[in-house]
Formats: C-alpha cells, sequence, structure tokens
C-alpha cells in the first residue's frame, strides 16, 4: 500500500469537495417506498385486489361502483422531518466564501503605516532640534541643504555630540519598545487565535495613539525627552506596530484560500509601500512649512482612526471563538511548538528555512533603506533634499511594481520561482546602487528594484500554509517578532560597516547585501526542488503499490 497523498485542496481552499449529506443535492435520503408485494403496495398497483390465487372478481364486484380516489392512489411519500427541510433550504455552509465578504483589513494597515512613517522621521528630527537647542548648537542636520559637508571646523566638536545624543536616545526608544514589545506580540498574538482577531488589532492602535498624545505633551510642555522613550513602551505593552502587522496578515489568512492568499499578502505589503510614500513626502515638506506639532497630530488622528476603524467596521475573521486567559505561558508555548513540535518533521524544517530566509531579506531590506540617505547624501552625489524625496518614493514604487509583477508572473510561474525572480531583481539593484556616482546611475539602481518586494509575501503565504488555522496568530506573531529583530539588527550592522568601508568603497554595504540574498535564493531554491522530489517519489510508490499487491 502506497503513501498517503496530501490532499490538493484544504478546508479554507473554499474548493473543499462535500460529501454527500442531507440538503446539499447529492445522495441524500429519501423516504423508504413501499416494497414491492407488501400489502400496501399491493392495494397501490391492484385497487384492492384480493390475495394471489383466489381467481378473478365476480361480476357484483365489478359492477360496484370504484372506491375513492384517495383509496385507488399510492399514499403520498412521508414529508422529511423539518430539522431535514430546514437543512435542504439553508444554503451549504461554505466558511471561506462567507470570510470573502468580510471588509477588508487593508486600510487599517494603511492607517497604522501613515502614523507610524511620519512618527519616526519626525521623532528623529525633533530630537536633534530639540538636544541641539538645549546644547548651544544650531548648524545644519543632515536634512538640510547645507548638510553636505558645510560645518564650520569650530562647531564639528559640538555636531559630533549631538548627532552623539540623537544616536543614543534613539537606540533607547528603539531597543526598549523592541523588547517590550517582543513579550506583548508573543502573549496577544497566540490569545487572538482563541479570542479573536479584532481584540489583537484595536489594542496596539490605541497604544499607537497613547505614543503620540504623549509626544504631543512633551512638544507642548517642552517636557524632558525621556518621556518619548514613557511613550514607546506604553505603545509597546499593548502590542505596538509589529502586532498591527502580524493580526493584519493573521486576518487574511483567515479570510483567503490557499490559492489566492500570496496575491492577499502582497496588497497588504502594497499598503506598507504607499502609506510609507505619502509620510515620506508629505512629512517632511509638512515639518518645513509648519513644525512638529501639526504634523503629529495627524499620526494621532490616523491612529484613533485605525482603533475605530477595527472597533465598528471589521468583522470577527476566527470561526470558532471561545474564551481564552491572557495572561497564562500557554501562548508563549504555542509560538515554541510551531518550531519545535509541528505535525510533520518536514514542515518543522520548512518553517525553520523559510524564517532564516525571511529573516536575512528584511535585514538587507532594512540596513539599505537606513543608508540610502547617508549615501546620497555624501559626495559624489550630494544630494538635495528634493531629489532625497524623490528617490524615497521610487524606492517606495517598488512595493506596487512588485504587487503587479508578482499577479502577472503568477499566470505561468509558481511561487516560488517569483519570488527568485525578486530576488534576483533585489542583488542586482543594490549592485548597481553600491557602483552608483552619478545620479541617473542611482536612479537606475532604484528602476531595477522594481520587483525586490516579491520574494517576503511568497514567503509569508508559505509560511501561513504551513501551520493549521488555529495557529495563523501564532505565527505571524513570531513573524512580526523576526521582523522586529531585523530592524535592530539591521540598524547595528549596516550602520557599522558604512564608516569602516568609507575609504576603500563607500557603497560596500550595499554589495554586503547583495551578496547575504545569494543565501535565501538558495534555500527558497532548495525547498522547492526537494518537494518536487518528495511528490515525484511519492506519486511513484502510489502507482507501483497497485502492482506489488
Amino acid at each position: 500500500m502506497g503513501p498517503k497523498r496530501k490532499p490538493r485542496r484544504s478546508e479554507g481552499d473554499g474548493n473543499t469537495e462535500l460529501s454527500p449529506s442531507p440538503g446539499y443535492g447529492g445522495t441524500s435520503r429519501q423516504p423508504a417506498t413501499n416494497p414491492p408485494g407488501s400489502p400496501r403496495a399491493a392495494a397501490a398497483s391492484g385497487g384492492g385486489a384480493g390475495p394471489a390465487g383466489e381467481g378473478s372478481p365476480s361480476r357484483a364486484e365489478r359492477s360496484a361502483p370504484p372506491p375513492p380516489v384517495a383509496a385507488m392512489d399510492a399514499p403520498p411519500p412521508p414529508q422529511p422531518p423539518p430539522a431535514a427541510a430546514a437543512a435542504a433550504a439553508a444554503p451549504p455552509s461554505m466558511p471561506a466564501r462567507r470570510c470573502r465578504s468580510l471588509p477588508a483589513v487593508e486600510p487599517l494597515l494603511f492607517l497604522a503605516t501613515l502614523s507610524l512613517g511620519l512618527q519616526g522621521p519626525l521623532a528623529t528630527q525633533y530630537l536633534w532640534d530639540r538636544l541641539g537647542a538645549e546644547r548651544g548648537y544650531n548648524g545644519p542636520n543632515a536634512s538640510s541643504p547645507a548638510g553636505c559637508g558645510n560645518d564650520s571646523a569650530a562647531d564639528e566638536p559640538l555636531r559630533q555630540e549631538v548627532e552623539a545624543l540623537v544616536s543614543h536616545w534613539n537606540l533607547f526608544i528603539n531597543v526598549g519598545g523592541f523588547f517590550v514589545g517582543l513579550f506583548s506580540v508573543t502573549l496577544f498574538g497566540p490569545w487572538s487565535d482563541s479570542a479573536g482577531r479584532r481584540p489583537a488589532l484595536i489594542l496596539p492602535a490605541v497604544g499607537m495613539a497613547v505614543q503620540a498624545a504623549i509626544y504631543l505633551l512633551v512638544m507642548y510642555l517642552r517636557l524632558h525627552v525621556a518621556y518619548l522613550l514613557l511613550g514607546r513602551l506604553l505603545s509597546g505593552l499593548l502590542g505596538d506596530y509589529n502586532l498591527i502587522l502580524a493580526s493584519c496578515f493573521a486576518y487574511v489568512a483567515d479570510t483567503s484560500d490557499k490559492r489566492a492568499r500570496t496575491f492577499r499578502v502582497a496588497i497588504l505589503e502594497a499598503c506598507l509601500g504607499i502609506a510609507g510614500m505619502l509620510a515620506s513626502i508629505g512629512g517632511g515638506q509638512w515639518r518645513k512649512a509648519q513644525g512638529y506639532i501639526n504634523p503629529f497630530w495627524l499620526v494621532l488622528a490616523a491612529s484613533l482612526a485605525a482603533a475605530l476603524y477595527a472597533a465598528f467596521c471589521l468583522q470577527e475573521s476566527v470561526k470558532q471563538q471561545k474564551p481564552a486567559k491572557l495572561l497564562t505561558l500557554s501562548h508563549y508555548k504555542a509560538v515554541y511548538r510551531l518550531y519545535t513540535a509541528p505535525e510533520h518533521m518536514s514542515s518543522r524544517r520548512k518553517l525553520a528555512l523559510y524564517s532564516l530566509a525571511f529573516f536575512l531579506i528584511v535585514t538587507v531590506h532594512f540596513g539599505a533603506k537606513d543608508l540610502f540617505v547617508l549615501y546620497e547624501l555624501g559626495s559624489p552625489l550630494c544630494w538635495t533634499p528634493d531629489l532625497i524625496g524623490y528617490g524615497s518614493a521610487v524606492n517606495y514604487l517598488a512595493y506596487l511594481s512588485s504587487l503587479g509583477g508578482l499577479r502577472l508572473l503568477q499566470l505561468c510561474l509558481e511561487d516560488t520561482w517569483v519570488a527568485e525572480i525578486g530576488l534576483f531583481s533585489n542583488i542586482s539593484g543594490l549592485v548597481v546602487i553600491s557602483l552608483a556616482t552619478t545620479t541617473p546611475l542611482m536612479f537606475t539602481g532604484y528602476g531595477i528594484l522594481f520587483l525586490s518586494m516579491a520574494a517576503t509575501p511568497v514567503i509569508r503565504a508559505k509560511l501561513s500554509k504551513l501551520v493549521s488555522e488555529m495557529e495563523q496568530g501564532a505565527l505571524f506573531a513570531s513573524v512580526a517578532c523576526v521582523e522586529g529583530l531585523c530592524s535592530l539588527v539591521a540598524t547595528g550592522v549596516f550602520n557599522s560597516l558604512y564608516p569602516a568601508t568609507l575609504h576603500f568603497m563607500r557603497g560596500f554595504p550595499f554589495l554586503f547585501g547583495a551578496i547575504i540574498l545569494l543565501i535565501p535564493a538558495a534555500i527558497i531554491g532548495w525547498i522547492e526542488i526537494w518537494d518536487s522530489n518528495q511528490d515525484y517519489n511519492d506519486f511513484s510508490e502510489a502507482s507501483l503499490s497497485p502492482a506489488d499487491g
């Protein structure tokens, strides 16, 4: 007997083959008819004929008036019970189709990303201006037109002191928020598998609104900058942006079938790009025109709008909600079991390898993104703020071009090879950028990155397909933690590598990132080839097993 084959469709595909049952138009049970030869059947067919062998009826019997119509006709078949009739009248339950009609989660992710995209650069620039004013430094910062090495020799030590202070406060705020969020995301994510996604979307949005409100108080009342750290910690306790990210991807996994999941995930990532582009272009211009306070009111409004959308517009996507304790170690164990005790050994191996590939891709993405502005400000490019804004916008357009490219390539290629093409685009673009010495060459590198964001939605979708419906929250909570870790590692590695390699190659960190991306490309290709060989072996054994028997 050959090995068991996996079904080609899971329950979430929306094409699940339903077993014949009452009400589905298949082999529904009908009431038993009268068997031939029974007295009732004989009465129905013979109109009251006597027992066999008595001969024909007499003349009196033939001249007698016919019996009533009710006696001549067969008795009507008994009606089905009310429960069966209700089941037949009610439409079949199709969870996947019902979920597709739920309101989209993309607007919520767009609002949260817009809030975060505005808040990060504005907070850094506010720290620079505030700490610089306290130290008596009024020179240009990195985003000013005179920021390309035009400081006087007397101001240089003071500028370096302010830069170090800003860097340290940014480090405290980001690291503190990450470690607090690490515990809250891995707590709320698995909890949402039972309690539902909506609470896990409302709480972090409220936390981001609280953080924005504290930042506004610091600006209005000129409180100590340590209160910025307090706001970040409070937001981290409620899950912060990483929990919104995890819950949105889990919501999409709940409401999409496996065939369409990759594209739905790509749409979510396109929302990240659009919101980031708007925040990058609009936030800087707004700050120059009106300062910090008015843009931060938009940060607060966007966070509150995200919370209200989750509370009043979204419907619950978890099919079987059940009460679950929040403060328990079982949620952390659920994340741990994903990688240590899944259903199959091959699933554990794939989860680990795909997570490693995701970690490397996102680390390179964050590291390169952090260095683009520094690379463009320095010689020989020496870009102005307008060119930097255009370059950032073109970079964010890669989210949209990757979405369209993924949709087209899916018509003729498997998702794995779409991811490989995306990685090739990423590697090629980084190599060109590492060698760019002119503005046209730099924009050429940005253009080659047009499919660079096609790999991450494929990996997210593949990870989602490796776990059950009741583990999506735990899975994407762990992915969000990996993504937060990527940000810290990228900041430490790439920001340290850039000054260390300035003397021989300014673009070496981008070349280093391109080399690192060869590893996830090899991992993804190896998994696909290994799966193909396994399917071929299973098919061969299954086809030979009847002959052997």
